[in-house]
């Protein structure tokens, strides 16, 4: 079984906060065939379901955190310790500022560059688990990340939601040990902006 998280904060305000691509992904992979309806469980909103990958059908829960982003990792923890999912078995999707807008970069491992969900889901479980990065781009100055990623996309930022229908459509890759391959589809099928990774987003 995967532990798929989507990392953001609950509640209306937060949305659509680039903070919250994490949490978009998770609602489109649960409206996704294969996946329940979604019930309140490890102080997170969860589904479980059923990946189909050319291995065979792979079991998955989604869930999204609603502890607010620094105490991500307890709910992760909980969940994980109630199906006894291995670390390398927990992919967490999550916003990233260090890539450009619209790209997505797999990793196993590492630090939390200051990420405030990383950072405590490391706390509870150690740094190997898998991490999807979605590159929301960097507001240039260091001052300004607090507003950005707490501030909602922009009307013209298409690529979030095909970035989005992209990573889902490629998951079997994923789940069936092909992450090289999942990264390299998930480009082919929404190619990102052509922005230099140290700038933001363009203003509509």
């Amino acid at each position: 079984m995967y532990l798929i998280v989507g990392l953001g904060n609950p509640g209306g305000q937060y949305a659509k906060n680039r903070h919250n691509i994490g949490f978009m992904f998770i609602d489109e992979l649960i409206r996704s065939s294969g996946f329940g309806p979604e019930r309140n469980k490890f102080q997170s909103v969860m589904s479980e379901g059923t990946v189909q990958t050319a291995k065979g059908p792979v079991k998955a829960l989604a869930l999204k955190p609603q502890t607010y982003m620094n105490l991500s990792g307890n709910a992760v923890k909980e969940a994980a310790a109630f199906y006894k999912i291995d670390p390398d078995h927990i992919i967490v999707y999550h916003d990233e500022l260090d890539l450009a807008p619209g790209r997505l970069r797999m990793k196993l491992g590492g630090g939390h560059a200051g990420h405030n969900g990383l950072r405590s889901i490391m706390s509870h479980l150690g740094p190997n688990f898998v991490r999807a990065r979605m590159g929301i781009g960097h507001p240039g100055q260091k001052e300004l990340v607090h507003s950005w990623v707490l501030s909602d996309f922009y009307k013209a930022d298409t690529w979030v939601e095909r970035l989005n229908d992209a990573a889902v459509s490629a998951l079997p890759l994923l789940l069936a040990g092909e992450t090289e391959k999942y990264q390299t589809e998930v480009m082919r099928l929404a190619p990102a902006p052509k922005l230099d990774p140290k700038q933001a987003n363009p203003q509509p």
